[in-house]
Order: C-alpha cells, then structure tokens, then sequence
C-alpha cells in the first residue's frame, strides 16, 4: 500500500509539473525521488513550520498553511537534483495544485467500500 501511495504521489507531481507553468523535471527518476522527499519533508517539517507560524495561521484563518505548502514544494525543489520550480508563484500554485490533487485521491480512496471476509464455521 505505501509503495501504491507513493506511485500516486509521483504521479500527481507529473501532472502537477504539467498544469503550471514554472515547475519542471527532468526524468522520472527526479519525480520518484521528489514524492519521496516532500513525503519526508510534510511528515517532518511541515508540523514544525506549522507550529511556529500558528498565531499567523490563526490570525488568517488556515490561509498561511498555503504559504507554508508552498515553502516546502519549494524546499523540495533545492534538496533534489532535477526538480526545478523557477520562482514562489510557481511553488504557490503548484503545491495548492499538488495539495488538491492528493485530497481528492485520499477521499476517493476513503469512500471506497471496505470488503469484508466472512468466515465460516
């Protein structure tokens, strides 16, 4: 199941890197690597940050959490050699996009009946 997760995660990045302007790759090994570290980075990071900036969060009602997504697709993109994302804009619009994308796959995957076994005696 991880290993499904981070599949998808490599793929909303491809489609990410598609629909805004400003964000790019160079091969597939660069998008395998870059779900693997913005993974990392919003199990680590992404709380701290959080964390620091939650009077500012408050104040803004959870808009600053975007801010704060859009400092760590950027942080990602200085640790991992071939993901570029050219200016802040670009990491704006494409970890909301990213951020949208992997909601909306975790609802779907959510709302998906659960099969159960039924033993018998």
């Amino acid at each position: 199941m991880l290993l499904l997760r981070w599949l998808f995660n490599a793929l909303v990045l491809i489609v990410v890197a598609y629909v805004t302007p400003g964000i790019s790759f160079i091969s597939f090994w660069a998008v395998l690597v870059t779900s693997l570290v913005l993974g990392f980075l919003n199990a680590l990071v992404r709380p701290l940050l959080i964390l620091l900036t939650l009077p500012i969060n408050i104040l803004t009602l959870g808009f600053f959490t975007l801010i704060v997504n859009a400092v760590i697709f950027w942080l990602a993109s200085t640790m991992v050699k071939g993901f570029e994302v050219f200016n802040f804009t670009a990491a704006f619009f494409g970890a909301l996009v990213y951020t949208l994308i992997v909601t909306l796959i975790n609802l779907i995957q959510s709302d998906s009946p659960k099969v159960k076994t039924v033993h018998s005696k």
